[in-house]
């Protein structure tokens, strides 16, 4: 226990502790032990070793940069855990080359047969603004540890960031990213074979936004976004056109311990037909500082629907998450 003016997140979970089920939802469900800055945050299950992997931009939150050079020269952040509820911190992805000091961002990682792909975001060296090219490359592996470059991904765009994937009805796959050059709007690439990407043009450009996930829950096809001033939702009942839902999710301030900030940059985990488990990131206290939160998902009268001060049962089951993500749904 910390006994300064700032409460770390174990005294805030031993005060809370007695309130909450058993089985709620950690809150934070993870933070930084290095830099005390991870944001977009992607979890995974490893069906060969039965741990849940997250994976995460880490920041430099604790470092006196100048301008935003704290969140560039990032590395991808990684923890695993048995039961997706405490986490270990076991280090940064290696061998994703490039010179030390460069910048990594928002890992999306799918599996797909036997072989696990990472499409991550890479930006050369460190900046103080938010200028410069910016592109996605591509990874494989086959162990979630041992990592390959296979291409940077020709998106028709020198300032691609932030991609998803998900399979379209007709079995292809797209990605959808953030594309810088036109206005911060998102734009799709559609693939055959996860390697080899044709753009598809633009997808959602009611306004500028980041870090689009995309998945199915309820019978249809939703797409959460960062607008900045909480998570922009898009529903699609075929993943070409998209509709506007008018109330966005984790604008207002939480009640757990360090979510009484903006949600930011989040990956949905779905649990069946009928649930998912959505992981975003805030700033508590409005500084650099960041944890990984977790919230659930459904869908009622037609709208996606996110408590997040709700005392959930949170215990993330392989049988019960997408085989794009490990399990055996």
């Amino acid at each position: 226990m910390t006994t300064g003016l700032t409460p770390s997140p174990e005294d805030f979970r031993a005060e809370t502790a007695a309130a909450a089920p058993a089985n709620a939802a950690p809150a934070p469900l993870f933070t930084d032990p290095v830099f005390d800055g991870p944001t977009d945050p992607t979890v995974v299950h490893d069906p060969a070793t039965g741990l849940w992997h997250l994976y995460y931009t880490q920041r430099r939150a604790n470092q006196p940069d100048a301008g935003v050079a704290w969140v560039h020269g990032t590395e991808i952040g990684r923890a695993t855990s048995p039961d997706g509820r405490e986490w270990t911190y076991t280090g940064t992805v290696a061998g994703l080359g490039a010179a030390p000091g460069d910048t990594w961002w928002a890992p999306e990682i799918l599996r797909h047969g036997d072989q696990w792909h990472m499409y991550v975001t890479y930006l050369e060296g460190v900046r103080e603004d938010w200028s410069g090219p910016a592109e996605i490359r591509h990874y494989t592996s086959g162990d979630l540890d041992a990592w390959t470059y296979r291409s940077t991904l020709a998106v028709d765009s020198e300032r691609a960031i932030d991609a998803t994937v998900h399979r379209l009805p007709n079995g292809k796959r797209r990605m959808w990213f953030k594309d810088e050059r036109r206005e911060s709007r998102i734009y799709a690439a559609d693939s055959e074979d996860l390697f080899a990407w044709t753009p598809a043009g633009p997808a959602v450009t009611d306004q500028a936004q980041e870090g689009p996930t995309v998945f199915a829950l309820g019978g249809v096809y939703w797409m959460v976004t960062d607008g900045w001033a909480g998570l922009l939702v898009h529903r699609s009942t075929d993943l070409e056109h998209w509709h506007r839902q008018p109330v966005p999710l984790l604008a207002g301030p939480g009640r757990r311990a360090f979510d009484e900030a903006l949600g930011h940059h989040a990956m949905a985990l779905t649990q069946g037909p009928d649930e998912a488990f959505l992981y975003y990131f805030t700033h508590p206290g409005g500084g650099r500082r960041s944890t990984v939160q977790v919230a659930r998902l459904h869908v009622r009268e037609g709208w996606l629907r996110c408590d997040r001060d709700e005392h959930f049962d949170y215990r993330p089951d392989p049988a019960r998450t997408d085989a794009l993500r490990g399990g055996a749904a």
